[in-house]
């Protein structure tokens, strides 16, 4: 049988290897604990390589992954590429498929992710009923202890600060709300709000199943100073806890390399399952080591070596590569370690390369030949022997080099040519500007910004055009970084970070300023206290692009419930660009979380004639005249967006809402059915449904929609006051008090909840506790017709019909066309001896019931209950 040839990558790495000298102990630590089974007391899950820039810990972590390949572990390695919890899943994800273990179910949810947080970035329509629940005592527990909403609004950190606990705490139950109308199911909604919910016990299911057919799983997360921040508290969750359901499995060890030592704090009490393996500089044994290895033997050469480079091993190794002879070959590697390097490289092609090279961030095959402009015959051999440098990371899929030799190598070319520096850089971004117009091909303008291949080559291309020429790059870039906010907290802040680094790089303050105070306004307070920074600074920004700021702004500060503020930041925007249609339609959300719907209405009329046949735009207005009780304005609209789009759930929905309050229970059905059908796990269509199901008599079926609902949304109030109402109709009156418990206890000023509390305790005989519910309903809510009605009803059976009419006197203001009302004041009327206004409100009631559908189901006890007070008022 012939043996197949190794592949270069293959005989790189091998000779790489070959050649790694030092950190013998760290090895053997490591390899001693591949030795030990889970189960013994000196096994170690975690390992924590930590030290300063230079000291090797990427070039151990590459060792150590080799190692356990060697014991046929399957490994995975993350490194700052990765921006969030769930980018790292991705990574492991891409990494275990290559050695044949596919992560299929993780993969198939890591896409809906992306294509919900998408979606999410589009303005959350708000679904519940116009006077729905305040705040819930769990959302204002959330926001007085770190005024973050439950912990999933984007875009607010300290930021929120300045928001009021109530207004902060109401626009996490919006915005919770919200998704759950917008997406599928609540699946979908936690993949937005908290994607390591739904996303980590995937993982660790798929984990678990590759743990049974390899002995170990090595995960390693390198520059973990950068990715730290996210996957620290992740990461001691899923392997000390069972947060997610579970936790690694016991033949998984972890990785984690970084500058700082771990946080004690949060790690302290797990000591014993831990190795700490801190890097200094090499000691002189491990120096003299590689020296030798390196025939780099003669002994002032070597005491030259050992005194430059403080045992730096980057620095170390580049100078044994050129295997001086002669102390005089050495220079100061601290300033110009790549230029004496180059110095002993003799081959111009290569030590061209080697320079070109390092201006880009990041290099693959196609940059490479960008960068150096090789014959394509020579590119292949060329950059074989770049990616075996020893101050070069090889990833497979892409190389870049050591921060302590890419600066000075940075530095060199900077200061020898900077005409040429800035050629160099300014023909690196006509390519990237090239392969980002070649992405552009079948794209949308406003699709842009949501494809994740475009955004990089955009950023390579913004980070060249800083370097080649600040002045005129900056103001581009920061209209840029008003996009980048668009697209979400992890564009803009790689957007902060190429800032950052171009002005470092280039040695321009004003980029790197920028660059380090977006950073920390993104850290401190999310895209709103970015964009805050930007806009107080100008920036350069037109008054079209800071309008467009402005409204990106004002939803980031919607989606944290600070409506008010929102309202005003939107009307800033409009102010710079009345024509921006995206402006009203966002203030129109705003002043829907107010309640402002007339107003909201007047936005979406601006937004749909600047931008016509907007599905969303019409739809939701239809959804505020609904609201309104504007029934033909809301029908109009909503017929007209279930056809500009009939895939959107939210109008059908909607459209289905009004037609049961009107009465139109078949067509009401069908198009609530319709919306579930587009998206099944629908909860605003599911209670709508319900209530379209108690009309008919349906009770088995609206419990069974309401129970779905519950199990969607476990901490919603809607659902547990519905259900309750439907287990009351039916006599279930003890379950019916536990789901009215249930939403109470999420949240004490749930007026619905108290006033269908007090009727049901009413119904089971306990009149004085149930007054006292449907008081504190009243109290929150003091026009409530429902609950006034409900509470005269108490009334009557303690024969008080002075103070039942009282309430039913204003219960009949506030809904004069409401038949059972009628009714009730009816029997209050005769009691305190006033028949003929009795009369005349049964007359009333009559002359309704003859208006509504002969299939609804509360008719026929209606009508007993009239003709029983009918002969009474005789």
């Amino acid at each position: 049988m012939v043996r197949a040839r190794p592949s270069m990558r293959e005989l790189i790495t091998g000779r790489t290897r070959r050649g790694f000298v030092g950190r013998g102990a760290e090895r053997a630590a490591f390899r001693e604990n591949l030795e030990l089974p889970p189960e013994d007391e000196r096994h170690r899950f975690l390992f924590h390589v930590h030290g300063n820039a230079g000291v090797g810990k990427s070039f151990l972590v590459r060792e150590l992954e080799q190692l356990a390949r060697e014991r046929g572990a399957l490994t995975a390695y993350v490194d700052e590429s990765a921006g969030s919890v769930p980018e790292a899943m991705a990574a492991i994800s891409d990494q275990f498929a290559r050695q044949g273990h596919r992560f299929k179910d993780l993969d198939r949810l890591l896409a809906t992710h992306r294509e919900r947080r998408h979606e999410a970035e589009s303005t959350v329509v708000e679904t519940g009923d116009t006077l729905g629940p305040q705040p819930s005592a769990a959302g204002m527990t959330a926001a007085r202890a770190g005024l973050v909403g439950l912990g999933l609004v984007p875009g607010v950190g300290a930021f929120a600060g300045a928001i009021d606990p109530a207004q902060l705490a109401q626009g996490a139950d919006r915005l919770r709300a919200g998704l759950s109308a917008r997406f599928r199911n609540q699946e979908d909604v936690q993949l937005v709000l908290s994607p390591e919910r739904v996303l980590t016990p995937v993982l660790l299911t798929e984990l678990a199943d590759a743990a049974d057919a390899a002995p170990w799983l090595v995960l390693f997360f390198d520059t973990y100073e950068r990715t730290g921040p996210f996957l620290d508290g992740w990461l001691h969750d899923v392997m000390t806890t069972d947060r997610y359901g579970g936790s690694l499995p016991a033949n998984t060890v972890v990785v984690t390399a970084g500058q700082r030592a771990f946080d004690t704090a949060r790690w302290g009490g797990f000591a014993d399952f831990v190795t700490d393996l801190p890097l200094g500089p090499f000691t002189e044994a491990e120096a003299r080591g590689l020296l030798a290895d390196r025939g780099v033997v003669a002994e002032p050469v070597v005491e030259e070596v050992l005194r430059l480079t403080g045992g730096l091993p980057v620095l170390v190794s580049t100078l044994a590569e050129a295997r001086p002879t002669d102390p005089d070959d050495i220079g100061d590697p601290s300033a110009t370690a790549v230029e004496r390097f180059l110095k002993w490289e003799q081959d111009p092609v290569r030590r061209g390369a080697a320079l070109a090279c390092a201006l880009p961030r990041r290099l693959d095959a196609d940059v490479f030949r960008a960068a150096v402009g090789c014959p394509e015959e020579e590119a292949e051999a060329l950059f074989g022997w770049l990616r075996s440098l020893p101050f070069v990371s090889d990833r497979g899929d892409r190389v870049q080099y050591h921060d302590v030799v890419r600066a000075p190598m940075l530095r060199l070319q900077r200061r020898h040519s900077p005409r040429g520096w800035a050629e160099r850089h300014a023909r690196l971004a006509e390519t990237f500007g090239g392969w980002r117009s070649e992405a552009e091909v079948g794209l949308d303008e406003d699709e842009l910004w949501s494809d994740a291949a475009w955004r990089e080559l955009r950023l390579a291309e913004s980070y060249h055009l800083l370097c080649a020429g600040a002045r005129a790059a900056l103001p581009v870039v920061l209209r840029d970084f008003v996009d980048a906010c668009d697209a979400g907290d992890v564009s803009a802040r790689r957007w902060a970070v190429a800032m950052v680094e171009a002005g470092e790089d280039a040695d321009v303050e004003a980029v790197r300023k920028w660059g380090r105070d977006l950073l920390g306004a993104l850290g401190e307070g999310g895209v709103a206290a970015a964009l805050g920074l930007l806009l107080d600074r100008a920036g350069g920004l037109d008054e079209p692009r800071q309008a467009l700021a402005r409204t990106v702004r004002g939803r980031a500060l919607r989606h944290s419930g600070a409506y008010e503020q929102a309202v005003a930041e939107y009307g800033r925007a409009i102010a710079l660009d009345r024509e921006l249609a995206r402006a009203y339609r966002g203030r129109a959300f705003s002043r829907g979380g107010l309640g402002d719907f007339e107003a909201g209405i007047a936005d979406l009329d601006r937004a749909d004639t600047l931008a016509p046949d907007h599905a969303e735009t019409v739809s939701l207005r239809g959804e505020y005249h609904r609201a309104l009780g504007h029934d033909d304005e809301a029908v109009r609209d909503l017929d007209r967006g279930i056809e500009l789009d009939p895939s959107h759930h939210f109008a059908w929905a909607s459209r289905g809402a009004i037609r049961q309050t009107l009465g139109l229970l078949d067509d009401a059905l069908a198009d609530l059915n319709r919306a579930l059908e587009i998206r099944p796990d629908y909860p605003f269509a599911l209670i709508r449904r319900a209530r379209v199901w108690r009309a008919l008599g349906e009770q088995e079926r609206q419990i069974a929609d309401l129970d779905h609902v519950v199990r969607l949304d476990p901490d919603g109030t809607w659902g547990f006051g519905e259900r309750g109402d439907a287990l009351c109709s039916v006599g279930r009156y003890e379950e019916a008090l536990a789901d009215f418990d249930r939403a109470i206890q999420l949240d004490s000023a749930y007026a619905s909840a108290h006033a269908s509390r007090g009727a049901c305790l009413g119904e089971l005989g306990r009149l004085d506790e149930g007054l006292a519910d449907l008081d504190r309903a009243v109290a929150l809510r003091p026009g409530y017709p429902w609950a006034l009605w409900k509470r005269a009803e108490i009334h009557l059976q303690q024969h008080d019909y002075v103070r039942a009419l009282a309430d039913t006197d204003r219960a009949v203001t506030l809904q004069p066309d409401n038949a059972e009302i009628l009714v009730c004041r009816a029997r209050a009327l005769i009691g305190v001896e006033r028949f003929a206004e009795a009369r005349a409100d049964l007359d009333r009631a009559v002359e309704l019931i003859r208006s509504m559908s002969p299939e609804w189901a509360g008719l026929a006890p209606l009508l007993d209950r009239i003709h029983a007070a009918q002969r009474d008022a005789r």
